[in-house]
């Protein structure tokens, strides 16, 4: 039931139950459905396809730019879970943005830390919570409750951190045990997360592709065909092996992480907070918003946005900076208008179209 993906075995082990590719809904209907309340979004899956060959090179270059960061702030993150728990520690990545950061913590932990750390990727759903049988599975391998921590790649308006926190408190109130529910990340543009890396909103490589660089798997399903014992579901895009990203880019980030010296960054989460909840009440008013799901702020939200949602907008703070360029790209191949604001207090915004403008 559980696999490693198109990672070397012992690197992860994915909580979920591997489903064969049902008929995928396109981008536009998928959001019609949501946004009218017809189906949730973990119930369907839009298709993916391998990157254009010019957005590999945007790809590329990201890594060449900001790769050694991504690996100190791995690093980084690293240390400040090791200073947090004692003996083994098991890694839970939120699968599939998390995922390889939690590969990258897990190997460093060993590597660096000389801690004995074990890693599985699992699915949480926006309103409807982590997958208790997931974790029900690994306290049934004898790992201590204590031992859990929660790793993702970033918080965007801090929806997944809230959900982790009430959900992972539910589990705790039935099962009788004291998981943290707090969420470990790079970078936490919300102020939302319990312990993270960075406020900044940089380009975090991953971020840039999809399951190419997770695995291969899919962004998780929770449908009809998930029962209650049943691990949340994912596809697996082995046809997309010959273009798979996934091990060589961890392999890299651990190597960089080698010769990182991340510096400690304190970072304000309550200034984060308010800058969120500053910038999402402008936005909704200045861009005649009714639903705050349809505002994605960050470099990462604003990736996702373009890569398998319908966006509106595209908006960003300076236009043709290293961190931003796949954006134009993307917005450029799919038609998607941009506009410029100086003084966006993130790199890059997408909003995603209301179904009754589609």
């Amino acid at each position: 039931m559980s696999f490693s993906g198109s990672y070397r075995s012992g690197e992860v082990t994915f909580l979920l139950k591997r489903l064969q590719a049902q008929e995928f809904t396109g981008v536009l209907e998928k959001e019609k459905l949501i946004q009218s309340g017809q189906r949730h979004y973990s119930q369907m899956l839009s298709p993916e396809s391998v990157p254009s060959s010019r957005y590999m090179a945007v790809f590329e270059e990201a890594c060449r730019a900001n790769n050694a960061r991504m690996a100190a702030d791995c690093l980084r993150l690293t240390q400040l879970i090791a200073a947090q728990r004692a003996g083994a520690i098991t890694v839970v990545s939120l699968a599939r943005a998390g995922t390889p950061v939690g590969v990258v913590v897990a190997r460093l932990l060993r590597d660096v830390c000389a801690r004995e750390a074990t890693h599985y990727s699992v699915s949480i759903v926006r309103d409807r919570g982590i997958d208790a049988a997931a974790l029900r599975h690994i306290l049934a391998q004898g790992h201590a409750p204590e031992s859990i921590v929660f790793v993702d790649g970033w918080t965007g308006k801090g929806v997944i951190a809230r959900e982790l926190a009430l959900s992972v408190s539910a589990f705790n109130a039935a099962q009788g045990v004291n998981i943290d529910n707090g969420l470990y990340v790079l970078s936490d543009l919300a102020g939302a997360a319990a312990c993270a890396a960075s406020g900044d909103d940089y380009l975090i490589p991953s971020s840039i592709l999809n399951a190419t660089v997770s695995g291969l798997v899919s962004r998780t399903v929770l449908d009809e065909r998930i029962g209650l014992d049943d691990f949340h579901g994912c596809v697996y895009y082995g046809e997309f092996a010959a273009h798979d990203q996934s091990q060589r880019f961890v392999d890299e980030l651990v190597a960089l992480a080698a010769d990182a010296q991340p510096a400690p960054a304190p970072l304000d989460a309550r200034a984060a907070a308010e800058r969120s909840r500053s910038y999402l009440a402008s936005a909704m008013a200045r861009y005649d918003i009714a639903d705050v799901n349809l505002i994605k702020p960050g470099i990462g939200e604003a990736t996702r946005v373009l890569l398998r949602r319908a966006p509106r907008l595209l908006v960003l703070r300076q236009p043709g900076t290293a961190d931003v360029r796949h954006l134009e790209v993307l917005a450029e191949e799919k038609q998607v208008p941009v506009a410029i604001d100086p003084l966006l207090p993130y790199h890059a915004v997408s909003l995603i179209r209301s179904a009754s403008d589609a």
